[in-house]
């Protein structure tokens, strides 16, 4: 007798894959920092046999006539299901093939993002269910990247309404899959398992162009080089030794600039500053440099450190501008220097015991300048002299930037020891600090009465001020290192998923997001004039944004 697949599966799912709170606590929702009432666990079953002999007969029911194909699914659910899947189909429909997508490009070996050989034939997705379609998505725009179209995404459990998945259809790819919601709701006597009136986040942006600069170092996972504009280029650094300078309007190079060499694998990942006429960086030669913005020819370099990892701070009023350096000296390592503007004379500097990678801020009202360091404390110093007025220890190394609240005379900062620290900007005394789940490695960002900052444990908070408490925090799919911006009223972060939030300042909901392919690991920045955004990833890519607004 031919067995009922259809029945066996619902019968299983319903015994041993629905898992709720009550048995298992803790479960956490997609994209959620709340507890989950329920999940299917699908993975728990997908090394059985008869579950994956049974998924596989329905599958090829449905697609034996759309051969050829090529079934893909990223890792870890989809793997035992897409192999399953190539095996038994593999009389059904000869030729078909199976490639796995990875979370994130492997940072060893070759650095593929793809395993297995992909093909001219249609794609199938595949994965155990399909919820908001978050990782679909970004496997969908990395395969668009090389100039394949996806035919279907496919998944045993469809959690929303068809209606839910706007992305899908407007690229014209059919979402399928063996069962939905609806179909346990008796059996599990569960009923409103998904909100069926909530609305997916709209993907408004547009690409309107994506530069790449040659050969990244996939391996270094953490803040890079992040881009500045002026009205009419962008600047950045990247791993190829080269420091770029992009036309706004179509991607094309301005100019560029080479720096001598490299450093432990590392180039250029301080993130540069603009005067009027000049832009600032460092880089892991050990310079610092001073390049005419419209031609890109030298001005002057500071030659003094082995290596510079931080980021610039300049101070028009005062014409300096301000460095993190780093040093291969005993108790020596690190330290602040003053430089001037328009010769590179250094003005003042100020040692550290370890290497100062943090990146220092400037407040002219205050004429204070702080940094971090390696060695867990932020220093004050008076913005002309260099005079110390105050050091503030913490658990773990300072690795970002600070931020300043100049009304309130506070300065924020966040530390590996997973708090966020608000200090008084003129005495360093704490006011109050704020704590996350992981290590912080993210500059904060102040609105209104509000103060956001990224951690690595892959949320954006949001606290109050005045009085530390949480507001609300926004979760991700991956860790977060890239610093939140504050544009046209709402907040941009991005994250190691790949993905570009929008999210509302006061209430944390997330109203757009724009995919990427690769990991976003630094702030974005934003021309109000052409109200273009610039994104930047981790593979040294810089992504122009236009938005439609309707």
């Amino acid at each position: 007798m031919t067995p009922n697949h259809r029945e066996f599966l619902h019968k299983t799912i319903t015994d041993r894959v629905f898992i709720p709170y009550e048995k298992e606590p803790n479960i956490k929702s997609e994209g959620s920092s709340e507890i989950s009432r329920w999940l299917f666990d699908l993975k728990r079953v997908f090394l059985d046999p008869k579950v994956l002999n049974s998924t596989s007969a329905l599958f090829w029911e449905r697609y034996k006539t759309s051969c050829p194909l090529q079934i893909g699914g990223i890792e870890v659910a989809s793997v035992p299901l897409m192999t399953a899947l190539v095996l038994t189909g593999s009389e059904l429909c000869p030729g078909v093939r199976g490639f796995i997508v990875r979370k994130s490009r492997k940072r060893e070996g070759l650095m593929r993002m793809f395993e297995g050989e992909l093909n001219e034939e249609k794609i199938i997705l595949v994965d155990d269910v399909v919820n908001s379609g978050k990782s679909f998505i970004r496997q969908i725009e990395a395969l668009e990247t090389l100039g394949k179209k996806v035919y279907a995404v496919f998944a045993v459990i469809r959690y929303r309404d068809l209606g839910y998945y706007k992305y899908f259809h407007d690229k014209g790819i059919k979402v399928e899959s063996l069962f939905t919601l609806d179909d346990f709701s008796s059996s599990l006597n569960v009923k409103n398992l998904v909100d069926k009136k909530e609305r997916p986040a709209p993907m408004p942006f547009k690409a309107e162009w994506c530069f790449q600069s040659k050969n990244p170092a996939y391996f270094h996972v953490l803040p890079k080089s992040a881009p500045v504009v002026d009205d009419t280029r962008v600047y950045f650094g990247a791993d190829n030794k080269v420091f770029w300078a992009i036309n706004q309007n179509d991607g094309s190079i301005a100019w560029q600039h080479n720096i001598l060499f490299s450093s432990r694998g590392k180039s250029i990942f301080s993130s540069p500053c603009l005067s009027e006429d000049t832009v600032f960086f460092g880089a892991y030669d050990g310079n610092f440099y001073a390049l005419d913005k419209k031609t890109g020819r030298k001005k002057w370099i500071f030659m003094e450190a082995d290596w510079i990892g931080s980021s610039p701070a300049i101070a028009l009023d005062l014409g300096l501008v301000y460095i993190g350096l780093e040093f291969g000296l005993w108790k020596k390592q690190g330290s602040l220097a003053a430089l001037d503007a328009k010769s590179g004379e250094k003005k003042w500097s100020y040692p550290m015991l370890l290497q100062t990678h943090a990146s220092p801020g400037y407040s002219q009202k205050h004429s204070m300048v702080v940094c971090g360091s390696n060695d867990a404390s932020a220093f004050g110093f008076d913005a002309k002299t260099g005079d110390l007025r105050w050091k503030f220890d913490t658990g773990g190394e300072i690795k970002a930037g600070v931020a300043f609240d100049d009304a309130r005379g506070i300065v924020a900062f966040g530390s590996f020891d997973r708090y966020l620290y608000l200090l008084d900007t003129r005495t360093g005394k704490l006011i109050r600090r704020c704590e996350t789940l992981e290590s912080i490695y993210s500059t904060p960002l102040f609105y209104k009465n509000f103060i956001y900052v990224a951690s690595l444990d892959k949320h954006l908070y949001c606290f109050d001020v005045e009085t530390g408490a949480e507001v609300w925090k926004f979760a991700t799919n991956g860790r977060i290192f890239a610093s939140p911006k504050l544009i046209e009223g709402k907040i941009y972060i991005g994250s190691n998923d790949g993905r570009l939030y929008e999210l509302d300042p006061e209430t944390g909901k997330n109203t757009a997001f724009f995919q990427a392919t690769e990991r976003i690991t630094n702030a974005v920045a934003y021309n109000p004039e052409t109200k273009r955004v610039f994104l930047p990833t981790f593979a040294n890519e810089i992504y122009s944004l236009s938005k439609n607004n309707t």
